[in-house]
């Protein structure tokens, strides 16, 4: 295991993805024919809801809770790939 600390936004986002594994089972909705804006099931937009949490919960992880090593390696590839270890050479931003 490594001896970096992790963030305590990193166990927020754990709780937000053992929660959205929580409420992701609906079983109380199945039986619900009620139309929310008129043509909507409950469950439909329970569901809809559920996967912009989803998609929120992505953000925050991805953004505090990413190791840092990992991204730290994308950098040095996309450097690597682009030429740009050696800086630019002008104030434009044209590479060496």
């Amino acid at each position: 295991m490594s001896s970096a600390r992790r963030s305590p936004m990193s166990f927020v986002v754990w709780g937000l993805v053992l929660l959205l594994v929580v409420l992701h089972q609906d079983n109380w909705f199945w039986d619900n024919g009620t139309l929310v804006f008129g043509f909507m099931p409950v469950a439909l937009l329970y569901h809809a809801c559920i996967s912009i949490g989803a998609g929120i919960t992505w953000f925050l992880a991805t953004r505090f809770a990413w190791p840092e090593y990992l991204a730290d390696d994308d950098l040095a590839h996309a450097e690597a790939a682009r030429g740009t270890q050696g800086g630019t050479d002008n104030q434009r931003g044209t590479v060496a």
